[in-house]
């Protein structure tokens, strides 16, 4: 893997703006590998992702804000910076359903995900013989109506000992508080096992049955407090047909679940998902 930084940027679409960051990056040495930008002509935003090679880069990386700040204020900026080589910190929540979770073990033993998975959290004891396959520590936590903030406050404490950069949530069956939430803003992935605006909150899988639909999906997302409505980052869909009852459903649906939720998660440990009005722009 290259050693390479990653600027994400969201402000006003106006004229410069290219050729000021390519200029910043150009005096400091910076070989750009990538670089990609979506203007979104209704809010009149210019979104950026820029991506290069730190050898030879003579800007140390602690020095960036400062020396970038005059840039930022001129233009309106809201950035963030990456370093590929950091491994982001991940948590995954899970409750009994286990396919998201294989999927994800296996793709972070792998390597595909560039990260480290120091914890497991559930609500059940299910998917414990999972994570001690992969020898993953699994911490198990009930939660009821009368200790769920109880609970919430030791999750929370468990992931600032762990030093949590973000969180995935492996089919976890519950609802988080927005106390929760806060903590984590556009850190916590969810995967709803549905084709959101449709069908969000519980049984999609009824729902579409009850429905008669053609298509079902799977939507990977930022959770937010308002439920099953924070900004999409991956979505797929699968055919089926009057023939198919609701466990059918259910096994097609695993599939997509499982894809879509890795695909986002690969996608936000890349820094390639850029959140903006409550939606996303994944770049390439």
């Amino acid at each position: 893997m290259r050693h390479t930084a990653v600027l994400l940027i969201s402000c006003p679409d106006q004229r410069g703006l290219v050729a000021a960051i390519a200029d910043f990056l150009l005096a400091h040495r910076a070989n750009i590998l990538h670089a990609d930008q979506h203007q979104d002509a209704e809010l009149k935003l210019f979104l950026m992702r820029v991506e290069w090679d730190l050898a030879g880069f003579n800007l140390d990386l602690r020095d960036f804000a400062t020396a970038f700040q005059p840039i930022a204020e001129r233009f309106g900026m809201t950035w963030r910076l990456a370093e590929s080589s950091r491994k982001p910190r991940m948590a995954v929540f899970v409750s009994k359903f286990d396919h998201c979770l294989a999927d994800l073990l296996y793709r972070y033993q792998s390597g595909e995900l560039h990260c480290e998975l120091p914890i497991i959290l559930s609500n059940h004891e299910d998917t414990r013989w999972l994570a001690d396959a992969y020898r993953v520590p699994y911490q198990h936590m009930a939660v009821t109506k009368e200790s769920k903030h109880e609970t919430e406050q030791i999750q929370l404490a468990i992931l600032r000992d762990q030093k949590i950069d973000f969180i995935v949530l492996a089919r976890y069956m519950q609802v988080l508080s927005g106390d929760f939430i806060r903590h984590f803003p556009n850190r916590i992935i969810n995967i709803h096992h549905s084709f959101l605006p449709a069908f969000h909150g519980a049984k999609p899988y009824h729902r579409a049955f009850e429905r008669g639909v053609k298509l079902i999906g799977a939507t990977a997302h930022y959770v937010t407090e308002t439920l099953d409505d924070g900004p999409i980052i991956e979505q797929d869909v699968a055919r089926i047909s009057h023939r198919d009852h609701i466990d059918d459903l259910i096994h097609k649906g695993a599939d997509l679940e499982k894809v879509v939720l890795s695909r986002a998660v690969k996608w936000h440990l890349d820094n390639r998902v850029l959140v903006y009005a409550n939606k996303t722009v994944v770049f390439d």
